[in-house]
C-alpha cells in the first residue's frame, strides 16, 4: 500500500538556538524539537540519561500511607497477598514486589488471574480465597483502579486493599486504604505515564532507598511491553535496565535470555517488544501467566531452565496457532469485506483461541490500515479484540454502539468486548456507519512521519552514533526517520535472507548502503541509474567490517523528475 510522508514543520531559528546551546549538529537539534524537547535543560537531561534525575517517590499520592501499612504488615507478621494482572507489565510487577516485601520479611502470598477463564482485573472471586488463606492485606498491581465493588466486598471481610495501577481512574475511585496511580486528578507527580512495573519501583524505592540494577532490569521489561511512552523517568528505566540485563543476577531472566538465543547481546527495545517479551506473555495467553512469574522468583538454576523451556513451547504453541486464525482470518476478509462498504473489519468465528485475537486484530490492522474487531464465539455469546488507526477513536466509537454490547472496555487504540452472538451483525453495521462519518478515505492510508529531509552527505559515523546514543526508541521517542530525494542507484539490487533488499545510491555528495527488510517486492524499480526517493532511518552496520552508517529503509518511491 503506497503511504504518505508527513515531514515535520521545521522551524530553523529554534533549531539553531538549541544546537548552539548544547553543541549538537542541527539535525539532532531538530530529532529534540520534534519531540516537544526545547528546553536547553530537558534536552541535557534527555541526552545525558542519569539515575541522580528520578524523582522523590513521596511525591506520589498515597505513598506515604502506602509504606506505612507495609511497615505495619511486617511488624505484625500479616499476611499479604499480590494480585496482578497477567501480561508482562503485571508479571514483572508481581515478581518484584513479591520479591521485595519478601526480602523485608513479610509472608507474601500472589494470584494471577486466568485470562480466558477470568478475564482482567481484580474479580469477586478472590474475596473468600484470600480470607481463607488468612489474608488482611491485599495490594493490587496493574489493575485495581476501577474495582469499586470488588473491594469493598473485601473491605467488608476485613482485609485492606492498597492499588497500584496506571489505567485511567474513574470519576469514582474505589474505597481502598491507599491508591498509588500517577494519572490520579489528585496526584501530582511529574512522570503520568509510567507502567505499572515503573509505579511498583517507585514503592520499592520509597522501601528500600534506591534503585538497584535487579529492579530496573524487570521494570525495563515491563515498560516496553508495556508500550508506554518512553520519555521522562520511563526514558531512564528503560536505558539504565537494559544496559546491565546482560549480567542480571536473575536465574529466570538469565535463563529466558538464553533461550531465546540473546544472552550476552546488547538489548534494545526491539528485543524486548518482539523476543523477549512475546515468550513471557505467551503463558498468558496460552495456559497460565504464573509460570512467568515463577521464572522471575525461582532462585534455582534448574527450575529456570524448566520454566524458560516452558515459555519457549508456550510461545511455538501461539504461533502455531496465531499463523493458523490468521490465516484463516485474511481468507475470509478476501471473500467476504467489500472494502467500500466496510472501513471497519469486523470478523467472528466460533472457537478462535481468545488469547490471541489482539495479536490477530494487530495484523490485520498491519496489512489492511483499517480498524479490526476479531470476535470469537462460544454457545452464543463473542469474545473480541479490538485494534484501531489514527483518525477513528475506537472507546468513543465502541461507547456509541454500547446498547449492543454486552461489555467493553479499552482508548482509543485498542479495546475489547463482549458481545451476544446474534448482535454481532448489528454492531458491523452500526460501527461502520460511524466510520463513514469520522473516517475519510485519506485516513485509511498508512502515514510516515518524517522528521526531516537531509542530504546523504550530512551522513556520517558521528552523527550515526549520536542517533544511537538518543536510544532507547519507541513509543514516545519513535526511532528517527529521514528522507532524501531524487537519489540515483549505483548498483544491481541484492535480496538476502527473507526478503531483504540492499543496494547503493547517491546523491553525488556520497554514496552509500542501504537496505530494506522484507522489502524484496521492490526489487524491479531498483535498476542501476533509476532515480528514487527513500525514507529510512539511520543505523550503523558492523557487521564484519568497521562501522559505517548505512540506510535502515522505511519505504521507497520512484522519484517525480
Amino acid at each position: 500500500m503506497q503511504k504518505l510522508w508527513n515531514i515535520h514543520p521545521h522551524n530553523k531559528k529554534a533549531v539553531e538556538e538549541l544546537r548552539r546551546a548544547l553543541k549538537v549538529p542541527a539535525i539532532v537539534a531538530q530529532l529534540l524539537m520534534n519531540r516537544g524537547i526545547s528546553d536547553t535543560v530537558e534536552a541535557k537531561r534527555f541526552l545525558q540519561v542519569s539515575r541522580k534525575d528520578l524523582y522523590d517517590p513521596f511525591l506520589l499520592k498515597d505513598m506515604d500511607k502506602t509504606v506505612e501499612r507495609i511497615e505495619k504488615a511486617r511488624r505484625k507478621k500479616e499476611r499479604v497477598l499480590i494480585y496482578g494482572d497477567y501480561d508482562v507489565d503485571g508479571v514483572t510487577s508481581s515478581a518484584l514486589l513479591i520479591k521485595t516485601l519478601r526480602a523485608l520479611g513479610l509472608e507474601v502470598i500472589n494470584y494471577i488471574p486466568h485470562r480466558v477463564d477470568e478475564g482482567y482485573g481484580l474479580n469477586h472471586e478472590i474475596a473468600p480465597i484470600a480470607k481463607k488463606q488468612g489474608v488482611s492485606l491485599l495490594i493490587t498491581v496493574d489493575c485495581g483502579i476501577t474495582a469499586n465493588s470488588e473491594i469493598e466486598t473485601l473491605n467488608a471481610l476485613g482485609i485492606e486493599v492498597i492499588v497500584i495501577d496506571h489505567h485511567e481512574p474513574s470519576e469514582l475511585l474505589p474505597k481502598a486504604f491507599a491508591i498509588i496511580n500517577s494519572k490520579r486528578k489528585d496526584c501530582e507527580y511529574p512522570c503520568k505515564d509510567l507502567a505499572a512495573v515503573g509505579t511498583v519501583a517507585k514503592l520499592i524505592q520509597a522501601l528500600t532507598g534506591e534503585m538497584t540494577d535487579e529492579t530496573l532490569n524487570l521494570v525495563a521489561l515491563g515498560t516496553i511491553s508495556d508500550v508506554v511512552p518512553l520519555t521522562g523517568e520511563n526514558r531512564i528505566f528503560v536505558k539504565e535496565g537494559l544496559a546491565t540485563i546482560h549480567i542480571t543476577k536473575n536465574k529466570g531472566l538469565r535463563a529466558l535470555l538464553d533461550v531465546a538465543k540473546i544472552d550476552g547481546k546488547e538489548l534494545s527495545p526491539f528485543h524486548v517488544g518482539f523476543i523477549l517479551g512475546p515468550r513471557l506473555n505467551a503463558a498468558g495467553r496460552m495456559d497460565s501467566a504464573q509460570t512467568a512469574l515463577d521464572l522471575f522468583l525461582t532462585e534455582d538454576t534448574k527450575q529456570a531452565q524448566q520454566l524458560a523451556r516452558a515459555l519457549e513451547a508456550h510461545n511455538l504453541d501461539r504461533q502455531r496457532q496465531q499463523r493458523d486464525i490468521v490465516q484463516n482470518a485474511l481468507e475470509m476478509i478476501e471473500q467476504n469485506v467489500n472494502f467500500n462498504d466496510q472501513k471497519v473489519i469486523v470478523l467472528n468465528k466460533d472457537g478462535w483461541h481468545r488469547g490471541l485475537l489482539g495479536i490477530v486484530a494487530s495484523k490485520i490492522v498491519e496489512k489492511y490500515y483499517r480498524p479490526a474487531i476479531v470476535i470469537s464465539t462460544d454457545n452464543g455469546v463473542g469474545s473480541a479484540s479490538a485494534r484501531s488507526i489514527e483518525g477513528f477513536h475506537l472507546y468513543e466509537a465502541l461507547s456509541r454502539c454500547s446498547t449492543l454490547l454486552v461489555d467493553y472496555g479499552g482508548h482509543k487504540g485498542a479495546a475489547g468486548l463482549t458481545i451476544k452472538e446474534e448482535n454481532i451483525d448489528l454492531l458491523r453495521k452500526q460501527i461502520n456507519q460511524l466510520a463513514d462519518e469520522l473516517l475519510e478515505v485519506k485516513k485509511l492510508v498508512p502515514t510516515i512521519l518524517i522528521d526531516c529531509a537531509i542530504d546523504l552527505g550530512v551522513i556520517n559515523l558521528e552523527l550515526a552514533q549520536l542517533i544511537k546514543s538518543m536510544e532507547p526508541y519507541g513509543e514516545g521517542n519513535p526511532s528517527p526517520v529521514f528522507c532524501s530525494k531524487n537519489l540515483t542507484v549505483t548498483s544491481r539490487p541484492m535480496v538476502m535472507g527473507r526478503e531483504t533488499l540492499k543496494f547503493w545510491v547517491t546523491d553525488g555528495s556520497q554514496k552509500i548502503s542501504a537496505v530494506g527488510f522484507g522489502m524484496a517486492k521492490y526489487q524491479d524499480m531498483i535498476t542501476p541509474k533509476a532515480k528514487i526517493d527513500l525514507a529510512y532511518e539511520i543505523i550503523i552496520d558492523d557487521w564484519n567490517k568497521a562501522p559505517t552508517p548505512q540506510l535502515k529503509l522505511k519505504d521507497i518511491k520512484l522519484a517525480d523528475n
